[in-house]
């Protein structure tokens, strides 16, 4: 009878034993190279990615592993330098693969006191003897080619097949047309391939040709930023695994096996950004009266977050709320989230009569009964609305930030009106009392607006003294963009893209 209940776990080991031999002779694909194919931490910061980040997603991971070792800043050189090349040799196994790609990096000074990475031009037994300013050691500097060729040669002395790409192209134009580097580190790439009869993938020009057919106003800002014309974003990183997919697809080497036919490509999730208040932030869609959230999407990073303008015309923080705008926004939110809270204008009409938007002044905890309708409806102060708003933003994991209002054009004393005695004055202590960010907009673009003077302001208001039109409210909606930035361990600035 023991023998009989045994079995049940002597099966259970082998299957356990068998489960992980297959795991073990399951292949491995090492990606091996500079920024454009692993930045930072491969994370996304600041919204760039490498291609070696996404390419996992075009295989078969059932099947085989994908370990990205790329690290930014390095050359051919210093990726060996630095111990990094070594690392991925000692795990290598028969039938790994290795995707090599460097050369953005191999252009800079062979010694200098800042990186000291340079690798001599070409392919040839060069060398040059230096003292290395930055590691204090005596080094032999080779050429390119020569440390491409000693990553093939070892990998494939591990039984490991070696790939190598050409340097991704920049996002640089010229007469429509994306330069290739098919005379330099391309060029050189693809001789050592064939010196030493391995994959080449002219990452360079397939992904070029990519390029020129989405054109110039497409790419930038899609799949490069404006601000950056070598790393790519998570679209652009996408672009180039897909080009070096492609390209395995019409090669005969044997990693085309584990590609996917139907790839499903999952970019990161985008952070909501949520604006309530106003008709100075709303989209009224009324040409003379434009609030500063319509142009605020110009100065962020619309392929990570989406700016969701829920600002509503002729609503105070009490209207916001009992109308369910606020609760229909609450109901959005997810950690992560940010919400952007601007009122004032309106709360200071009357609480008893007339449109009944009216908050009661200040912070404090005192109401109001007020019966409309033969309903009767307790009113709160403004304090108490925009802590609701901040407090419950919070509990749902996602990040308030609070503004004072926008200034009027009203110069008593040819000074800009301001209200700092009043709903800006109760706008920070509300977000003081919650913790909230705070950015005192109306102090800023007031200040903006003296500097210019009241004929240059005078423009910005073509409707009334409250409302901007689009130059206005884009002043507005640069300087909101502008202070968010400023913001100390707030992580909306990292989606904030401020034009140089």
């Amino acid at each position: 009878m023991k023998s009989i209940k045994a079995l049940p776990l002597l099966f259970l080991a082998i299957l356990l034993f068998n489960f992980s031999a297959k795991a073990q002779t399951k292949p491995t694909i090492y990606t091996v190279g500079d920024s454009t194919v692993k930045n930072g931490r491969g994370d996304g910061s600041g919204g760039l990615w490498g291609w070696g980040d996404y390419i996992g997603q075009f295989l078969d991971t059932t099947k085989v592993n994908i370990e990205n070792h790329a690290l930014g800043g390095t050359s051919s050189r210093t990726f060996q330098d630095k111990g990094l090349w070594i690392a991925v040799l000692n795990k290598l196994k028969k039938g790994d693969y290795v995707l090599i790609q460097f050369g953005h990096n191999d252009n800079g000074p062979l010694n200098d006191t800042l990186r000291a990475r340079g690798t001599i031009k070409g392919i040839g037994k060069e060398s040059q003897e230096i003292d290395n300013l930055i590691t204090k050691k005596h080094e032999t500097v080779h050429t390119y080619g020569w440390y491409i060729q000693k990553v093939v040669r070892e990998a494939k002395s591990k039984g490991a097949i070696p790939i190598i790409c050409s340097p991704i192209p920049r996002n640089d134009w010229k007469d429509g047309k994306v330069p290739r580097n098919d005379t330099s580190y391309g060029l050189w790439a693809r001789q050592i391939a064939e010196k030493e009869k391995v994959t080449f993938i002219n990452l360079n020009d397939k992904m070029a040709i990519e390029m020129e057919k989405l054109g110039e106003a497409k790419v930038t800002g899609t799949y490069f930023y404006k601000r950056d014309h070598t790393h790519t974003s998570a679209k652009g990183a996408v672009l180039s695994a897909s080009v070096i997919i492609n390209q395995l697809k019409n090669s005969d080497n044997s990693l085309k096996k584990y590609i996917l036919e139907n790839p499903k490509i999952v970019l990161p999730a985008k952070k909501n950004v949520f604006l309530i208040g106003d008709s100075t932030m709303a989209d009224n869609k009324n040409d003379m009266a434009v609030g500063w959230g319509v142009p605020f999407p110009e100065y962020c990073d619309t392929t990570r977050v989406n700016i969701i303008n829920k600002a509503r015309g002729g609503r105070s923080t009490r209207t916001y709320t009992k109308e369910g705008l606020w609760d229909e926004v609450k109901n959005q939110l997810k950690p992560g989230d940010f919400v952007i809270i601007q009122f004032g204008h309106n709360d200071a009409g009357a609480v008893d009569k007339e449109k009944f938007r009216g908050s009661l002044k200040g912070n404090g905890d005192e109401t109001q009964q007020v019966v409309r309708d033969s309903l009767t409806e307790t009113v709160h102060t403004f304090g108490w609305y925009m802590e609701k708003f901040i407090k419950e933003t919070k509990e749902k994991g996602a990040v308030p930030i609070v503004l004072s209002q926008t200034p009027r054009n009203e110069w008593p004393n040819d000074k800009v009106e301001r209200r700092s005695d009043s709903y800006g004055k109760w706008s920070k202590t509300a977000a003081e009392n919650q913790g909230a960010f705070y950015i005192d907009l109306n102090e800023i673009v007031a200040l903006k607006y003296e500097a210019l003077g009241k004929e240059k302001v005078k423009p910005f208001f073509p409707k009334d003294h409250t409302h901007t039109g689009l130059e206005g409210a884009t002043l507005n909606a640069f300087t909101v963009a502008e202070s968010i930035k400023k913001l100390k361990d707030c992580k909306l600035k990292d989606y904030i893209e401020i034009p140089k």
